[in-house]
């Protein structure tokens, strides 16, 4: 491995954080959540550097972790600290491969976090990349399954110190099927693995540079915010997004289905959309932005939530009656929105079989 990267410090944990919510789409976990268990790490002298893919030898096994179960469960629900960890050493054992450094599976709120937790916890590097770009409720969507990764050997942990190892799944729908049952068990919140990925392999699969880019996202916010510009202008130049709608949080509807935040939120338009509405469905992730009934933005591009004010991101767990919102619209990386990925996280996979995805306009 060459010396490639830099290493993380706990100043670069908020804007991290700040960034990877907003690249989140609405979920992948609280990040203030995620960014306090680093920085609690990180301050008992763990070290993390995140490094390129380019950076590892071909046959390294690479090693991919994150939460599962529903976001809104972790706001509640402590975290033992090591279910990643865990996980992982499981799958090491269970692959008979050693694992050189992590990667996330999504970019996109505290899973942006997780693995670097659980790098600091076994002293390894971080990729700078994930499967995503984004966050997705569900195991096979990733592009490392959509490109031919194997579903197995993989586990799941939670806080109590149960760890379960599926040793052979026939594909990642059952990998996703079983787990997302086993976390519902552990209380909709647990620790996985996947199973060991090549660096060669995933030089051709990852979404690169989304460590670097959420940092730099969430550091442009926070020199908005001290400058006093105008952040969501500051926010949508950042991302490479536009903004879709400015409007007010009406009505919130949010319930707890099958390890799932499932609902929608409907906001009334102000400033420039004023006399509109807007209604996003969520699954735990931001899925369907319609306005006035015409949908505008669908996944597998990205639908972003701000606060007006400030540019904070808002997640799915935390959307609230009264809020006002910034929703910014940002193109899929081209990995996401081949045949082959619309296929597995297109808006049909999400029970929107009429909606034919039209991508923004911008491109990446």
């Amino acid at each position: 491995m060459s010396d490639d990267g830099f290493a993380l410090t706990e100043g670069d944990l908020l804007p991290l954080a700040l960034g990877a919510a907003l690249l989140g789409t609405g979920g992948g976990g609280n990040p203030h959540i995620g960014m306090l268990r680093v920085r609690e790490v990180l301050r008992r002298g763990a070290a993390v550097r995140v490094v390129p893919i380019a950076a590892m030898d071909g046959d390294a096994r690479i090693g991919a972790v994150g939460g599962i179960g529903a976001p809104v469960v972790g706001m509640e629900k402590i975290r033992q600290g090591e279910e990643c960890l865990r996980a992982l050493r499981a799958v090491e054992a269970a692959a008979g491969a050693r694992i050189a450094a992590l990667i996330s599976a999504e970019i996109g709120g505290a899973n942006a976090m997780e693995p670097i937790l659980t790098a600091a916890q076994a002293g390894l590097p971080v990729i700078d990349g994930d499967g995503m770009g984004r966050a997705f409720p569900e195991l096979q969507m990733t592009t490392f399954f959509i490109y031919g990764h194997a579903a197995s050997p993989a586990a799941i942990a939670d806080d109590k110190g149960n760890v379960v190892l599926f040793r052979e799944v026939v594909d990642m729908y059952w990998l996703e099927r079983f787990a997302r049952h086993i976390a519902v068990d552990m209380g909709a919140g647990a620790g996985f693995a996947l199973p060991p990925l090549r660096a060669d392999f995933l030089r051709g699969v990852l979404v690169p540079g989304t460590v670097s880019e959420a940092l730099a996202i969430g550091r442009a916010l926070l020199a908005a915010r001290a400058a006093r510009q105008d952040v969501v202008a500051r926010l949508a130049d950042a991302l490479g997004a536009r903004v879709l709608f400015t409007g007010k949080v009406i009505d919130v509807k949010r319930e707890l289905r099958g390890g799932f935040a499932v609902g929608a939120a409907t906001l009334a338009g102000v400033g420039d959309h004023a006399g509109a509405v807007a209604q996003i469905d969520i699954q735990n992730e931001n899925l369907v932005l319609r306005v006035d009934g015409r949908a505008l933005a669908m996944v597998p591009d990205l639908i972003i939530s701000a606060t007006l004010d400030t540019g904070e991101p808002v997640t799915t767990e935390t959307l609230r009656f009264g809020q006002r919102l910034a929703v910014l619209g940002r193109p899929a990386h081209p990995l996401m929105t081949t045949p082959a990925a619309l296929r597995v996280f297109g808006s049909a996979a999400f029970g929107y079989p009429d909606l034919v995805f039209t991508p923004l306009a911008g491109g990446r």
